[in-house]
């Protein structure tokens, strides 16, 4: 058979294909993301795997890549974007040079305490909303999933906001997370992650944030005297998949994707939550000493940091960035009662 009969034969087998049932076809996504495979997001998306299959017939299947194996969190994002690969789940805090308007998630104290009254800001008109700014990028974002809490160490007392004057802390490449502490008197510097141990250790900066499982697993503990359990920032998963990947799929299997993602949320949470219970008693062990915000303190904490960081923002994400925030503010006051 010449190429010409096999080029022929080829498009034939494709616009049969085509004209197939959806229900004969099949879907594959690979998914990638950074961490391993026993951790709570990776365990999460193998749940969320499970149920699609189940509840498609086996017609879509998600092969799932932990730990970076389809590249860092720019190429994932960059090759979700391009078709390259079919879905990623990133940290927003990756995100921002690719989507400025997801930065609102850096804003400190965004969520309240209450983890209910949160996923109901998650889910709700604002979490759409932070979804949404993903589409003229090419990118379906269908969920945010909650990946645990930021709290901050420093070898200088923090258990009062007053304390935090003159203080230095190690940030990400942030202007929002820079000025968050900028306005409690206090300096950001953006290091790498892999130096702030030893920044900490030597002094380049006396303090840091980041959720306790981190803090635990790099054993900040060990050169930091202070812990503030603040919980004040959130970090947060987007799930993303190729706009043109998305559109292909039958609307009821669109369904059954986000339905699952919603229904397996929960049990993110409570896996993530209790790494960060564990994390605790192995930072207990040391000499540190922990002091936990009241809510008076959060209050408090909130009504200084809240503002400058959202202006922060806002001065990045122009008219989408606006609008994510009126969304935000209406809904908060609406849940919160603030």
């Amino acid at each position: 058979m010449n190429r010409r009969v096999l080029l022929a034969s080829a498009a034939i087998i494709t616009v049969l294909a085509g004209a197939l049932p959806a229900s004969a076809q099949e879907f594959t996504a690979r998914i990638g993301h950074l961490e391993s495979d026993q951790q709570p997001r990776h365990q999460g998306l193998q749940m969320v795997a499970d149920l699609v299959s189940e509840r498609t017939d086996g017609a879509v299947e998600f092969q799932l890549f932990p730990a970076g194996q389809l590249g860092q969190a720019r190429e994932m994002n960059e090759g979700t974007q391009l078709g390259l690969m079919e879905g990623t789940v990133s940290p927003a805090a990756f995100l921002a040079g690719f989507n400025p308007a997801v930065s609102i998630l850096d804003v400190p104290f965004l969520y309240p305490a209450d983890r209910e009254e949160a996923n109901a800001l998650r889910t709700g008109p604002f979490g759409q909303a932070v979804l949404d700014s993903f589409a003229p990028l090419g990118l379906k974002a269908i969920a945010i999933w909650p990946n645990g809490r930021k709290s901050m160490t420093s070898n200088e007392d923090i258990s009062a906001l007053e304390n935090f004057s003159g203080q230095s802390f190690r940030v990400m490449d942030s202007q929002v997370l820079m000025e968050q502490f900028n306005a409690v008197g206090a300096s950001a510097i953006a290091l790498p992650f892999g130096e702030l141990y030893t920044a900490l250790q030597t002094g380049v900066v006396d303090g840091q944030e980041n959720a306790l499982d981190t803090i635990a697993t790099m054993k900040y503990q060990e050169v930091q005297d202070y812990l503030l359990i603040s919980e004040h920032g959130a970090n947060e998963d987007v799930v993303m998949f190729n706009q043109g990947w998305w559109d292909a799929l039958p609307a009821e299997y669109q369904t059954v994707i986000e339905e699952a993602f919603e229904e397996v949320r929960p049990e993110v949470e409570a896996l993530k939550e209790a790494a960060q219970d564990t994390a605790l008693e192995t930072i207990r062990a040391s000499d540190i000493t922990i002091t936990e915000l009241d809510d008076a303190q959060r209050t408090a904490f909130r009504d200084a940091m809240y503002g400058p960081a959202r202006d922060a923002y806002l001065a990045g994400a122009g008219d989408v960035g606006q609008q994510i925030v009126d969304t935000y503010e209406s809904q908060y006051e609406e849940i919160v009662g603030q």
